[in-house]
Formats: C-alpha cells, sequence, structure tokens
C-alpha cells in the first residue's frame, strides 16, 4: 500500500507534508518516517517539525531550502517507521467528582453510565501527536458511537487529569485549562514535568489504555501521582 503526500507552501519558510484520507497506523508510520527523515537528511535547513493527523508541518531556516526540498520530495523513498507496541495503562475515575459531564453525555448517546465507561476503557488508543498544551496527546480509536460534537460554550476551567471526548477523540489535558470537550473522568498521573527530559513518558506511535478506579483509590494516587504502568 502507497500513500501519496502532497507538498504545499504556505510561506517562503514554511509548509506542509499532506494526505488526503483518514488518520490510521500506516498514515502514522509514514509520517513518523517522514519525520525521521528529515531529522537525519535535513537537519541542517530544517528549523522545527510538526505532525498532526493527517499532516507534517515544516518550518525551514531559508527559502531556499524549501525550494530544493520541493523539487525534489517525490524522489524521495521514505520507509515507513515501525509502531511501538507499547501500551500504557493510564487509571482513570469516571464519573462522581471527577466527570461533570459523564451522566449527561450517556444520556445524549442513550447508553448507561456503566456502558460508556466500558466502550471507553476497553478501546486501545493510538498516540499521534502532542498538541493544544504541552503533554496534551492527541489519541486516535475512540468507539465511534461515542463520537460526540464539543460543547458550544467551552467551560473556563478544566482540571489537570481531566479525561475528556471532543468531537472523534478523547484525549486528557495535563495541566489546567479552559476547553470545549466533555469531562468524563479524571487520572492522578501527570502527563508533563519541565523538570524531566524527556517531559513526557510517552512517544507518538505508543498506545493508551484507561483502567477504571474507584474514588479510594483515585484519592490516595492523587497524594502520590503514580507512573503509568506498561503492559
Amino acid at each position: 500500500m502507497e500513500l501519496t503526500a502532497h507538498y504545499i507552501v504556505i510561506s517562503p519558510t514554511a509548509g506542509e507534508l499532506k494526505w488526503d484520507v483518514k488518520p490510521d497506523d500506516f498514515l502514522l508510520s509514514k509520517q513518523l518516517g517522514w519525520m525521521e527523515f528529515l531529522e537525519k537528511e535535513w537537519k541542517e535547513h530544517v528549523l522545527e517539525t510538526r505532525q498532526g493527523f493527517t499532516a507534517v508541518s515544516i518550518i525551514w531556516r531559508t527559502p531556499e531550502a524549501q525550494s530544493t526540498f520541493q523539487k525534489q520530495f517525490q524522489k524521495f523513498k521514505i520507509k515507513p517507521k515501525t509502531l511501538s507496541s507499547q501500551i500504557w495503562e493510564i487509571p482513570v475515575c469516571y464519573g462522581l467528582d471527577y466527570g461533570p459531564d459523564l451522566g449527561s453525555l450517556a444520556v445524549s448517546h442513550r447508553i448507561r453510565v456503566n456502558e460508556l465507561i466500558e466502550l471507553h476503557s476497553s478501546a486501545v488508543y493510538r498516540l499521534h501527536f502532542f498538541g493544544f498544551l504541552p503533554g496534551f496527546p492527541y489519541l486516535n480509536g475512540l468507539p465511534e458511537q461515542l463520537h460526540t460534537p464539543r460543547k458550544s460554550v467551552p467551560d473556563r476551567l478544566v482540571e489537570p487529569g481531566s479525561v475528556a471526548i471532543g468531537g472523534r477523540q478523547t484525549g486528557i489535558y495535563p495541566q489546567a485549562s479552559p476547553g470545549g470537550w466533555h469531562i468524563i473522568g479524571q487520572t492522578p498521573v501527570e502527563l508533563f514535568d519541565v523538570k524531566k527530559s524527556p517531559p513526557v513518558w510517552a512517544s507518538p506511535g505508543d498506545q493508551l489504555k484507561f483502567e477504571p478506579i474507584d474514588s479510594d483509590h483515585m484519592e490516595k494516587m492523587l497524594a502520590s501521582p503514580p507512573y503509568p504502568r506498561k503492559r
């Protein structure tokens, strides 16, 4: 299977590799292959790369570097990168005081709260990239039954560790922030620590699985935030 990328010039020193397909594991493996290729072969010409679900954005040091790349990129043979088999287990306390939107979300989908929790926690999610906030994981794999439009009026404050659903995605807020996703639970795991190198424990290509915990376990873990378990 081959995926054809299009290169779009955004400005004299900014461009984007774009794929006109839905995000999946194969596309992610191609994107990571491109990221690795740019790091190895074009490092002296690239200031920054940023990954999205269906794009890789590139900031170039000079317009000449971008022009050269644009003329040559269709000739490059990029080897897809093998995705990690690593699964991180993320404890989550659903509902109660930690997921204020869980009940209303279940009602809107005409399912029971326990069914929503089972659907959300039984899936294995692929981490594609970080964005929005430092350490905010963009995950693919939310069951279609739980796809939900974002809130029309965002919350002014979402607590750190909040596990939420927005559109076709689920994610975790790494720090306090305004947010328009539906909050269904909270994890005691810290997602981003600037004092550590790297500041995040997961990498694009890894997988995450949410593990329900009760409020007693949640309180104990909040007192001493755990590192996520590897499966």
